[in-house]
């Protein structure tokens, strides 16, 4: 067993999975900028399909709603494993929500070039522990507005994750929220290599600003 699922189950966690990743790899960016006539977000400023590359179209509401769908459908992987499995609730939805971000970090639809996952994080993150997701949601709109540069804001709340998630009192780091927590944290924070060195160069863009 593993975190009390019996091996007949297993066939039904690898569903939730399956079905998560599919539910994260669905490149709202991508879809979105193309059907308003933008063309190949792929092909504007960074090339990635995430809302703050979106923002470089000019494109405010197209933006705002990649950021929308990105991260609901991050919650919604989290929802779909909450009702196929009433019995290991806690560890399925923890495995949704690492296989979601998987699948917009690494869509097959795109050769596994995606984005990086920050919306669809924070939607995973909130629908798995609300007050850890408010308050990485928090912090990334903070350092966000305080630098003007949304990587920024995302790699503080996501460097942050993982402590808290702590209780006060007890560290529970076999809990397999704590598990998918670090492991979404780690795949966010590897997404953003390029940006991290960018920042320590100080050549990182700031919101909104056009990229060639």
């Amino acid at each position: 067993m593993i975190y009390g699922i019996p091996t007949y189950d297993l066939p039904l966690m690898a569903a939730v999975a399956f079905l998560s990743y599919l539910i994260g790899s669905i490149p709202f960016g991508l879809v979105l900028t193309a059907l308003s006539g933008n063309g190949d977000i792929r092909k504007i400023g960074s090339g990635n399909i995430g809302a703050t590359n979106v923002l470089r179209t000019g494109r405010k509401g197209l933006a705002a709603g990649t950021l929308a769908l990105d991260g609901t459908k991050g919650a919604f992987a989290v929802f779909c494993a909450f009702v196929l499995c009433p019995f290991h609730t806690l560890a399925a939805e923890s495995l949704a929500a690492v296989f979601a971000v998987a699948g917009h970090c690494f869509p097959v639809w795109l050769k596994f070039r995606g984005g990086k996952g920050v919306a669809t994080g924070l939607g995973c993150v909130l629908a798995l522990m609300p007050g850890v997701g408010l308050c990485c949601c928090a912090l990334w709109l903070i350092f966000a507005k305080v630098t003007r540069i949304s990587s920024a804001g995302a790699i503080i709340a996501f460097a942050a994750l993982p402590l808290l998630m702590i209780r006060p009192g007890r560290i529970d780091f076999s809990s397999p929220a704590y598990v998918a927590g670090c492991l979404i944290a780690l795949m966010i924070l590897i997404r953003h290599h390029a940006n991290i060195s960018r920042l320590l160069k100080g050549t990182e863009p700031r919101i909104g600003q056009k990229s060639a």
